[in-house]
């Protein structure tokens, strides 16, 4: 090995499939890097909540199995043989405080609610010490910005899906008119499920055998059913819980319309993975999905406070198929231009060239 060698080391929460969206952020970077790691350019990755030492797509890496204090003590291992470090999240990049002697550059991601009202004071104090920040949106970086400056030198990388292949032609069931909420319930995370759930008798008015199907946990899923039962539309909501990987294709296949009309998305994958699937979407004006779903076009963006326009919205596309259609596949090709793989891993890699060749 000689002095030329560039040595990267990717330290992320976790490489796991269905671990979330900062997993699928660190399963991104881990794939991008892969395809750069070879000659002089070698690749280490450390993984928090990992058990296994080889993540399913075929990389390998040091795993934490949990343990914060082996993270670190791992980080600071690799710290003697690495030039470059990379985090997928503030919170993880926390354990690079510790490197400041060694003065290996890192690079960090920013995501939203970490880097908002009420973040941590440590997550801000580690976006000081980064050399370069990344931020997953433009709504992201304008926000930290405004409420702690510092954050207008982020570089702004859409995320993307982690294939370039639209998902295979489901069988369409003969379910009734569907309107899928697929995500983790988290208290404090409006992520919509109430505004649905209110709105849902309303839309029953007019389309009577529609209905609300709401998949993931968390530990507002208990909050959210309790709700639900409050409704008299109870009867046509169907709150799933956790659903394996293995069963979300049929979710997608199912469904009509996807809507999460959340307050804090610092981009919203899901939308994108709606998109892969070719079904519309309903975000709101609230947050960042505006820059990914695109109103009228590929779906639409709802003002909360104006609590009739969700129930509209829903309505009209849940009657008009063929509109319903026509938005879905304009979310496709938006997506085979912006969110495939490839797409993200256009954007990245110029980010870490130029990372690699000023740091």
């Amino acid at each position: 090995m000689n002095d030329a060698t560039v040595r990267l080391c990717l330290a992320v929460t976790s490489f796991a499939a269905g671990n979330g969206g900062i997993a699928r952020v660190a399963r991104l970077m881990g794939r991008a890097l892969a395809e750069v790691a070879r000659g002089e350019v070698q690749l280490r990755t450390i993984g928090l909540n990992d058990a296994v030492a080889r993540s399913d797509f075929g990389l390998e890496l040091v795993p934490a199995r949990g343990s914060r204090l082996r993270f670190a003590a791992t980080v600071q291992t690799a710290a003697l043989r690495s030039t470059h470090f990379f985090y997928d999240s503030l919170a993880m990049a926390r354990a690079h405080n510790r490197l400041r002697l060694l003065k290996r550059p890192l690079l960090a991601w920013v995501h939203g609610i970490e880097v908002w009202e009420d973040a941590p004071a440590d997550r801000v104090t580690t976006s000081r010490l980064a050399d370069v920040l990344v931020a997953n949106s433009r709504y992201t970086r304008e926000r930290a910005e405004r409420v702690h400056g510092g954050f207008a030198r982020a570089q702004v990388c859409w995320l993307g899906t982690e294939t370039d292949m639209p998902p295979a032609a489901a069988a369409r069931t003969d379910a009734p008119p569907t309107v899928l909420v697929l995500g983790r319930l988290e208290t404090g995370r409006d992520k919509g499920h109430r505004a649905l759930i209110d709105c849902w008798p309303t839309v029953l008015d007019t389309v009577p055998d529609a209905r609300l199907v709401i998949a993931g946990t968390g530990s507002d899923l208990a909050a959210v059913r309790a709700h639900a039962a409050r409704s008299r539309a109870v009867r046509h909501i169907d709150l799933r819980g956790f659903v394996a990987e293995c069963d979300v294709e049929q979710l997608w296949a199912q469904a009509t319309v996807f809507a999460m009309p959340s307050r804090g998305e610092g981009f919203g994958l899901v939308y994108v993975e709606a998109m892969r699937h070719g079904i519309p979407v309903i975000a709101s004006v609230h947050d960042a999905a505006p820059e990914i779903n695109v109103d009228g076009e590929t779906g639409y963006n709802v003002d909360l406070a104006r609590p009739h326009e969700l129930a509209e919205r829903l309505v009209h596309l849940l009657r008009d198929r063929d509109w319903s259609a026509r938005l879905g596949a304009n979310g496709r090709q938006r997506w085979e231009r912006h969110f495939r793989f490839s797409a993200f891993r256009d954007r990245f890699l110029p980010l870490v060239a130029e990372f690699l060749n000023t740091h």
